[in-house]
């Protein structure tokens, strides 16, 4: 019962993030929103390892690694995310993250760790065709001269860009824990997002900001990243990485549905279609992947 709670509060707090982000940056600059967002979600993970008295102690040969991920896993991928997500639609953010498992199956192809079936590569195609179609839906959706190709693009390179890090991290996940890897990973993004947000943080107009946009701050850095970490590993530790991903499919479904009430995104058929086409995609990735796989949820 306390797995489930935990993976269906990761669902629910992750399905939100993508309307309350989005609303928010309609108050913050994107880089100003993740310079501070981020210092306050590394100060919570930090207090929930202490409060769990887990230790972080790493081999001196593997800082170096830790370091490029540090900047690959979150430097270099959330300005792609944050400035997709304020350029595209809500729900299409959420579907094209929610394709990561299959470049993750991808990138670990060409990488020699593994190989695929049939199967994975027919996820490929299918993920690949449900994005195109959230894309063409996504700019149907906001009428004739808008646009979203431009933020689409940017969250796929996001997708990749996390992929790349689940996959060169898979080996330190195995060895200390994806726990310990992802917090001090994040607080090495952290420094090099807060010193990148500075210009952004000067020029913010914060009179401008409203209470709601600030507690979409707060809920974007504690519960988007902090707590759905601890509640994704809890439920990881109890009933293992793969059940616990099914779960995390549930995401776009419920991103698409909050997006609609409270932004009034209503999807398209093009939309729907390449969900379903993406989670198909998504379903098949996660069930060829051979087991003993601790998978890094994309970070929101």
């Amino acid at each position: 019962m306390r797995a489930r709670l935990a993976v269906w509060g990761v669902v629910l707090i992750w399905a939100a993030n993508f309307s309350v982000i989005k609303a928010a940056l309609a108050d913050f600059q994107p880089f100003a929103f993740n310079a501070l967002r981020f210092p306050l979600a590394s100060i919570t993970l930090l207090l929930l390892l202490l409060a769990a008295r887990r230790t972080i102690r790493f081999e001196r040969r593997h800082w170096p690694a830790i370091l490029g991920l540090g900047v690959l896993g979150h430097l270099a991928y959330q300005p792609f995310f944050i400035l997709g997500l304020d350029n595209t639609l809500a729900g299409n953010s959420s579907l094209i993250l929610a394709s990561v498992p299959v470049f993750v199956a991808v990138l670990s192809a060409v990488m020699g760790h593994e190989r695929h079936a049939g199967r994975t590569w027919a996820a490929v195609v299918l993920s690949f065709a449900g994005i195109g179609l959230v894309v063409a839906g996504g700019a149907q959706a906001v009428g004739f001269g808008g646009s979203t190709v431009v933020g689409d693009l940017l969250t796929l390179g996001a997708a990749i860009l996390w992929s790349l890090y689940t996959v060169l991290s898979t080996p330190l996940v195995r060895r200390y824990g994806a726990l310990p890897v992802t917090a001090v990973t994040m607080w090495i993004g952290t420094v090099g997002l807060v010193a990148a947000g500075v210009p952004s943080l000067l020029g913010q107009p914060w009179a401008a900001v409203r209470p709601a946009a600030w507690a979409g701050l707060a809920y974007a850095g504690v519960l988007g990243i902090a707590v759905a970490y601890l509640l994704w590993y809890t439920s990881v530790r109890s009933v293992g990485s793969t059940r616990t991903a099914v779960y995390s499919n549930m995401v776009p479904v419920g991103a698409l549905a909050i997006a609609w009430a409270t932004l009034g995104e209503r999807p398209t058929w093009l939309q729907l279609t390449g969900a379903a086409a993406i989670l198909a995609g998504v379903t098949l990735a996660r069930g060829a992947r051979p087991r003993g796989r601790q998978e890094i949820p994309p970070e929101e």
